[in-house]
């Protein structure tokens, strides 16, 4: 292995973070003569280095161990702090999926924000996301990533508010800092107390100490909760999911990173905490639970939006509820397949949809239509998102399910129900939106549409043929199982033919929706049978409401409480001390003459009379 790109692995997550560091004068508007391009070029060329260090280093890490590089910060007492970066086959490989995404949001960005002031200052939080993600690949401590996780959570509040005029921008980026930050809080519990009983952060110690714990069921219930507690937020699971809905009021190449990356990270983490987790039957099945509610209930909330950018989120949510039902049954590999192609696939559907929102000024699918011969590119590269979105036969996510389903497990009757539900569910929902934006009339804010320049285009084109050849690249690095292991024992695997119904299913969603958003009789927009149902997916099960009068009420009477006790109760006591310190000294001051000679002489005699006592004493 070359040493030297593995000692200088560390500088990859650096490049990205000068290149937001170096924007600044772009920025904060003190360079104005030149524009904000060239602070955007400066932190797109950070980010080219970046990936191309990280191919080097990728092709130099295939095949070999990991390595580990120590940085020491901290060390007092049985206190060490030492950052430990892992360099290895998987973290490389995830620190280039990082890069090279973001290198396409870059170059994506450069056309549909080409003509926002504040362009700089864009991609400069671009950099800082960059930086925390990819510092967040080759972490092996969970001191570091908990801190590049907080590093996220403040860029997501940052990239959210980037439109900051915006009312209804602003309550968004709150709301997503502040639902990402009781996440956070538990999760920072889990991490004081793993370091307290492991000895270290680092997760290599952290998985040996883990083979051995012996800890009580209560002790190890809580540390498990608390330590899926941040990936519940960062992930967008039920019930702190409503963060990434609301998160779709920032700019579209924030929401393409946000949606294929950032919300992985929180999964990413999880899969590293694995062992910990397993330690809790408790915190594992409510890894389940938790997926298995967030993948149906998203799915079915995502078919009644009518935001073509909220209908591809909760579809997000859905497929990350996948990834916490594989890590809590320690399908480790599944979550990361899933990762990986999901990744690929969703950053592909939110630059074809960006496309749209870009030519069309709007985002409610149900005034759009007759699109697919106007944007022909934007079309093919919807269509190839959503195949490899579902598990179509060759893409990516196929793969994943057939690895899961005919892998090494015994797949038991409700999880194969689910991925049925899950993958019908899906394919309707992306048919839905293609009939409703691409085909049909022409409504009048499609009637002029033209295919998006070079700078959006050749990112959509790049990421639509990167979608195709994921197969190949997965064949490539050794993740897809051979066909002949199911049929090679003593005839076919009853598990054999789990995978064909999921992918049946994928095709009977496409075709209800075809049939139902095709037809030239249906209502504008179609509706449920039963509008209750229809109005219960439309406002997600209502679950603002429903924290509206259980949480935000109860923080809101608190709050009215101690602002009670604060005015009446604390002030009230600090106006009385000081309210009696001003009438004794107006009192007292009528019993004091005000001579100086009288007040040397008093002082005269006490210092007198003191050192008389002490030299009695003495």
């Amino acid at each position: 292995m070359n040493q030297l790109l593995v000692q200088t692995s560390w500088w990859v997550p650096l490049y990205s973070l000068l290149g937001a560091i170096i924007t600044l004068p772009w920025s904060s508007a003190i360079v104005r003569r030149t524009g904000p391009r060239p602070g955007a070029y400066i932190n797109l060329l950070a980010t080219i280095v970046a990936f191309i260090h990280g191919g080097f280093l990728f092709r130099t890490t295939w095949g070999h161990g990991p390595e580990f590089i120590v940085i020491n910060w901290l060390s007092t007492g049985d206190l060490d702090l030492s950052f430990v970066l892992e360099i290895s086959q998987m973290s490389t490989g995830a620190l280039e999926a990082i890069t090279g995404l973001s290198l396409v949001a870059q170059v994506y960005a450069l056309g549909y924000m080409e003509k926002d002031w504040s362009l700089a200052r864009f991609f400069g939080l671009m950099g800082f996301f960059e930086a925390a993600m990819s510092g967040l690949a080759i972490s092996n401590s969970l001191f570091l990533s908990y801190a590049l996780l907080e590093m996220l959570t403040l860029s997501t509040y940052l990239i959210v508010g980037f439109w900051y005029a915006q009312p209804l921008v602003v309550t968004a980026a709150r709301d997503a800092f502040l639902t990402k930050r009781v996440g956070d809080i538990l999760l920072l519990m889990g991490v004081v107390s793993v370091g307290t009983l492991a000895g270290s952060f680092n997760f290599a110690d952290i998985e040996v100490w883990a083979e051995t714990a012996e800890l009580s069921p209560m002790v190890a219930n809580f540390l498990g909760l608390t330590l899926i507690a941040g990936p519940i937020g960062k992930c967008a699971q039920f019930p702190l999911h409503l963060w990434l809905d609301e998160a779709m009021e920032g700019p579209n190449p924030a929401s393409l990173l946000r949606n294929s990356l950032v919300v992985s990270c929180g999964a990413y983490v999880l899969i590293k905490l694995s062992p910990v987790v397993s330690l809790s039957p408790l915190a594992e099945t409510t890894l389940i639970v938790v997926g298995t509610m967030t993948a149906i209930g998203a799915s079915l909330v995502a078919i009644a939006q009518i935001d073509i950018k909220r209908t591809l989120s909760h579809s997000t949510s859905a497929v990350l509820g996948l990834v916490f039902i594989a890590v809590g049954m320690q399908h480790v590999d599944v979550a990361l397949l899933l990762l990986l192609t999901h990744a690929i696939a969703k950053a592909l559907l939110f630059t074809s949809i960006g496309s749209i929102i870009l030519t069309t000024s709007n985002q409610n699918i149900t005034e759009m239509g007759g699109l697919w011969s106007k944007m022909p590119a934007t079309t093919l590269a919807f269509v190839v998102g959503s195949a490899g979105t579902i598990a179509l036969i060759p893409l990516g996510n196929f793969w994943a399910m057939e690895r899961w389903v005919n892998g090494f497990w015994s797949v038991p009757w409700w999880l194969l129900l689910l991925l049925i539900v899950f993958n019908g569910l899906t394919a309707l929902n992306l048919t839905r939106v293609f009939c409703l934006v691409f085909l049909g009339p022409t409504q009048p804010k499609t009637r002029r549409a033209p295919e998006v320049p070079w700078p959006m285009a050749v990112p959509m084109v790049s990421l639509s043929i990167v979608t195709l050849l994921t197969p190949l690249m997965l064949q490539h690095w050794q993740l897809l199982l051979s066909w002949a292991g199911p049929w090679a024992r003593n005839g076919p695997d009853p598990a054999v033919f789990d995978l064909p119904l999921v992918v049946i299913s994928g095709i009977v969603g496409c075709i209800v929706g075809g049939v139902i958003y095709l037809n030239p009789n249906r209502s504008e927009p179609v509706h449920l049978p039963w509008k209750p149902l229809q109005d219960l997916f439309a406002y997600d099960f209502y679950i603002d409401k429903l924290y509206g009068v259980t949480v935000v009420l109860a923080v809101q009477q608190f709050s009215r409480f101690t602002a009670w006790i604060d005015r009446y109760f604390v002030d009230g006591l600090v106006n009385l001390v000081g309210l009696a310190t001003v009438f004794s000294g107006q009192g007292l001051k009528y019993t004091v003459p005000g001579g100086s000679q009288l007040y040397v002489l008093t002082i005269l005699i006490g210092v007198a009379l003191l050192g008389l006592l002490m030299s009695s004493l003495l």
